[in-house]
């Protein structure tokens, strides 16, 4: 049906279907339209029966009209009087049968079906607006009664002009919802298709139902699976909502979704579809399949309920990953509003003619289970004969063949034969009676999956060789449609393989000597030293290519004249020496005080540098520069109480005295007593040798000065240059007693 060629209902008429009366079999019923005049919009008008007219003699005040809606637009709460005389039992004998429908009853729209308002917005196209042409489309984003306005919006611009105060009767109140206008309002039919019932279907599609009736339907599909192609895995029946189909995880199989008689639907004819949307079974079923490094499998949903049952089929190319599947349904399942019309079977000779007899309420008009109405009161059903025409041969199309390549564009074949059906059966006939008939095609193109790609990885790598011909190479693999390196048997059927190997050309391999630059310094502060560069052996072609990472790798020293060789070194001079002098201080010694204020010694010697020579020297020749301190104060540690001792007496036995004393001198007890000198020793009254012993060492190089200078007196350098001074201290005269 075309609702762009409808007319428009004016206010105060309704369009209402009878019920049916008789039916050829297995063939569509047949129907008769009757006008009812509707109070609500016609105040004080009595509410009239009025038989059926044609539409060349329309009743006075009376149109008819149709509204393309999956809806029937039927009044509620008529009278008695009238309910009796519009929904009274159809007897059998009566001649209904010479009459014609002059209506159909309303069906679904078609899904390629325009949008009536963007239909209704496009007819200003043609007409100026302020003095400019526009190409207008439906503006939805509006609320309360301007909903049932035709809002429209110039395509690209960002204004909207309200057109006309009413949209055409019928047309959607919004995208997507039920609610219908009707005389500039916005109305809601219920699921039982009244208006104003307010009915809506439960969980399970049952049109006012409680959800009490709804069942869960779950399971999972775990077997391996058949063999390589289409198998059937699942059928969802008529009635089912809230459909899920998903497998587990990522895999090279594929779901389909097959209708009624086969039709298919999602990836039929070994074609793969790409997600989206897809209506089948009355409803739409959403198709995604997901990105491979998301880690999950291709689903299926639908909100339903499904009007017819739909067949789903898996495309095996591997182990099945395992699906799950759950869909809620009426148990039992419930009288869906619009049956499916059953497919019409060709005429043939000779045939019957079969009444046939519905229950119905006498209150909504609905269809009712036959066991409501009195069985004894139900007419005989007798079939009568009839004789129709002969039935015309018509193409038959056998079953596509398996797509030719398994990725990629193929082609599928089938066999066409011409058929005609004949009282006792149908039987093929010669191709030339069906010559008059457009010939189905006998091929079509088709694909299961998309074939792998070459990709390059990587760019060219260097030339394997510095001089000459040699080879550079680069990474080529066989990508999936998923992006996963795949057998490069699955790119044989596409372009050729980008080459991984080529040839190349470094120039010829001749060698000479190649030297750097001279080092910025000489390795001489004064006087004579060396400055250095470096020197190799190069083929021409690694002379041009060569980088810091390849300096010093040559082609061998053999490989150029040996006695045209550059000079690697060479003789500098930054300028003459001359003699300098210069103070030399030691390191500091320890602080005498082990606690409290104390002094600090070092040595202080003149020396003289010539070039690069150091030497003692007296220290006359550096009293021309500042000399550096030879003691320092210096502060041990924090003085605590302690142990104080006198010297030891003489004798055999020798004593002392011990004391503990704080910092200021004074007598204490709170010295540790494990620390406590002892008062008494024995001792040996012979004399000590002054030799030294093997662990008397010099520590310095400079004792011999120390020695010259007289400098043993001192502590620090008897410690320091223990040996040197004991030799000293032998050849001195004993003290005088």
């Amino acid at each position: 049906m075309d609702c762009s060629k409808l007319g428009t209902l004016p206010p105060g008429c309704f369009l209402s279907w009878s019920l049916a009366k008789k039916r050829k079999v297995d063939t569509e019923s047949w129907f008769y339209s009757q006008y009812i005049q509707d109070p609500r919009f016609d105040e004080g008008g009595p509410l009239q029966l009025v038989p059926p007219t044609k539409p060349s003699q329309p009743t006075k005040h009376l149109h008819t009209y149709h509204v393309c809606l999956t809806v029937d637009l039927r009044v509620k709460n008529w009278g008695a009087e009238n309910e009796r005389l519009a929904l009274r039992p159809l007897r059998p004998r009566v001649p209904f049968p010479t009459l014609t429908p002059l209506y159909p009853p309303p069906q679904p729209c078609p899904p390629e079906q325009p949008d009536p308002r963007a239909l209704q917005c496009s007819a200003f196209d043609s007409q100026e607006f302020m003095g400019q042409l526009y190409q207008w489309e439906p503006f939805t984003e509006v609320q309360g009664f301007q909903r049932c306005e035709l809002n429209c919006r110039p395509r690209g611009f960002r204004f909207y002009v309200r057109h006309t105060e009413k949209v055409q009767d019928g047309t959607l109140c919004q995208p997507g919802a039920l609610d219908i206008c009707v005389a500039g309002r916005c109305l809601s039919p219920g699921c039982d298709g009244i208006l104003g019932s307010g009915r809506r279907p439960d969980g399970c599609g049952v049109c006012g139902g409680d959800d009490s009736t709804c069942r869960l339907i779950s399971g999972n599909l775990t077997d391996r699976g058949g063999p390589l192609g289409y198998q059937k895995i699942l059928r969802i029946p008529a009635g089912a909502s809230r459909l899920q189909v998903a497998q587990f995880r990522p895999s090279s199989n594929y779901l389909a979704v097959r209708g009624p008689g086969g039709r298919s639907i999602i990836n039929g004819n070994w074609a793969v579809d790409p997600p989206g949307s897809y209506a089948a079974g009355g409803t739409v079923f959403q198709y995604n399949r997901p990105p491979r490094e998301e880690g999950a499998g291709e689903s299926l949903s639908a909100e339903g309920p499904t009007t017819q049952p739909v067949d789903v089929y898996m495309i095996f190319q591997e182990e099945n990953p395992g699906v799950f599947y759950q869909y809620v349904i009426s148990s039992p399942p419930p009288n869906l509003e619009t049956p499916t019309p059953e497919p019409r079977v060709p005429q043939l000779q000779p045939g019957v003619w079969r009444p046939v007899y519905l229950c119905v309420s006498r209150e909504s008009g609905e269809e009712l289970d036959e066991r409501s109405c009195a069985v004894g009161t139900r007419p005989p059903g007798s079939p009568e004969p009839c004789h129709g025409p002969p039935c015309p041969p018509t193409w038959e199309a056998g079953d596509w063949t398996s797509c030719s390549r398994s990725c990629g564009p193929g082609t599928q074949h089938r066999q066409l034969r011409c058929r005609q059906e004949f009282g006792a059966g149908g039987s093929s006939v010669p191709l030339e009676r069906c010559g008059h008939l457009p010939r189905p095609n006998i091929t079509q193109p088709c694909q299961l999956r998309l074939c792998g790609h070459w990709e390059v990885r990587s760019a060219w790598s260097q030339c394997a060789v510095r001089c000459g011909r040699g080879q550079r190479s680069r990474q080529v693999r066989c990508v999936g449609s998923n992006g996963d390196e795949v057998s490069e048997r699955e790119c044989a059927t596409g372009p050729p393989r980008p080459p991984s190997r080529e040839a190349c050309d470094m120039g010829p391999c001749t060698t000479a000597w190649f030297h750097s630059d001279w080092s910025a310094k000489c390795s001489a502060e004064c006087g004579t030293g060396i400055q250095r560069r470096s020197v190799v052996c190069l083929g021409s072609g690694e002379a041009a290519g060569a980088g810091p990472e390849g300096a010093g790798a040559g082609a061998g020293e053999q490989s150029c004249a040996p006695g045209s060789r550059p000079p690697d070194m060479r003789a500098c001079s930054p300028g003459p020496c001359e003699m300098t002098w210069c103070w030399y201080a030691g390191p500091w010694a320890e602080c005498s005080a082990d606690c409290g204020p104390g002094t600090q010694r070092r040595d202080i010697i003149c020396v003289s540098k010539l070039g690069a020579e150091f030497n003692v020297t007296s220290p006359s020749n550096c009293s021309h520069l500042p000399r550096p301190p030879a003691l320092q104060p210096c502060q041990g540690q924090d003085c605590q109480d302690r142990w104080f001792s006198t010297p030891w007496s003489p004798g055999g036995v020798q004593t002392r005295e011990v004391q503990c004393l704080t910092a200021n001198q004074t007598l204490s007890v709170r010295c540790p007593l494990h620390l406590r000198p002892s008062r008494k020793r024995p001792c040996n009254s012979q004399p000590c040798s002054q030799r030294p012993d093997d662990q008397c060492k010099d520590s310095s190089p400079h004792c011999p000065l120390v020695v010259q200078a007289r400098l043993c007196v001192y502590p620090y350098y008897t410690a320091t240059c223990c040996r040197s001074c004991a030799h000293v201290l032998e050849r001195a005269p004993p003290e005088p007693a």
